[in-house]
């Protein structure tokens, strides 16, 4: 595992803690992906109900509060495929 995933582990960690709604993921492109469920945060390319796809910046910029995840998405910089109820209730978890 990269230390760029593993740092957004941790950084995702701290941000949503608890998340029951379903399963999430996050891919970061050219460095893999995370998965977001019941069980907690965790480098893995499961199955998910909404994966988020975005460069390292934008996923930066989305952990640090820079970056409004609605607004990403808005600017292409975020791609969203599957349950799109549960990709808005993860960017009000993340801002």
């Amino acid at each position: 595992m990269s230390d760029i995933i593993t740092k957004a582990v941790e950084a995702l960690s701290e941000k949503i803690d608890g998340f029951t709604a379903g399963v999430a993921k996050f891919v970061i492109e050219g460095e893999g992906a995370i998965v977001v469920d019941a069980d907690g945060v965790r480098a893995a390319d499961d199955a998910a109900d909404v994966t988020l796809t975005a460069d390292l910046e934008t996923f930066q910029g989305m952990m640090e509060g820079d970056v409004n995840p609605t607004a990403a998405f808005m600017q292409g910089k975020l791609s969203i495929d599957g349950d799109m109820g549960l990709a808005m209730q993860l960017g009000s978890a993340l801002s």
